[in-house]
């Protein structure tokens, strides 16, 4: 009887202790994923901030708002085409670790940028700003350019893998096609 006490204690503490395990992993779980949104979110609002202030503040203001809108849309519309094609193509792997190493540059320009929106002096603006949209045309045209060739490498694997089917087609039809006559059953003479 003392044993059965043992064993059911010991499962009863297992059970515990599994109970706790998973409770933790879900409560991380889920931690992680309000953080996400919240990033999402703000990612979103400060977008939509961005945009409406891009028509509504004049002069260099509203420039500093616009190389932040082609900045980031590079870099976002990059990394979703990289994404995309990151699981079929173990090539991109190199291009996927140049566009972390891009977007880290485009981060910190994206500071400086959002710092110089905060600027009330209109002709530091004015006098930072050809510098800075020089900057944001070099890592645009970067992030671009690989996009650009994820894009034509996917392009062109559909093509070949297409050409190879149109040709595996074609065998198949002509094999399909292909037989050979059998002569007709000899009917048998009436004098037989």
């Amino acid at each position: 009887m003392e044993t059965a006490g043992i064993i059911v204690l010991l499962l009863v503490l297992a059970f515990l202790v599994l109970a706790g395990v998973v409770a933790v992993r879900t409560v991380r779980a889920v931690g992680r994923g309000v953080a996400r949104g919240t990033a999402q979110a703000r990612r979103v609002v400060e977008d939509t901030q961005l945009k409406a202030r891009r028509f509504t503040t004049p002069g260099p203001g509203g420039e500093v708002a616009q190389l932040r809108i082609d900045l980031r849309a590079a870099i976002d519309s990059t990394f979703a085409a990289l994404d995309a094609r990151h699981a079929d193509d173990a090539a991109l792997a190199e291009a996927a670790s140049l566009l972390s190493r891009l977007n880290d540059h485009a981060r910190a320009l994206d500071g400086e940028l959002k710092l110089l929106e905060r600027e009330p002096d209109t002709s530091r603006i004015a006098a930072r700003l050809p510098e800075l949209a020089t900057h944001v045309r070099h890592i645009t045209h970067s992030a671009d350019s690989l996009r650009w060739a994820a894009q034509d490498r996917a392009r062109h694997a559909t093509a070949d893998d297409l050409a190879s089917l149109t040709d595996q087609i074609a065998i198949e039809s002509a094999a399909l096609r292909h037989w050979t006559p059998t002569e007709p059953p000899k009917l048998p003479s009436q004098g037989d």
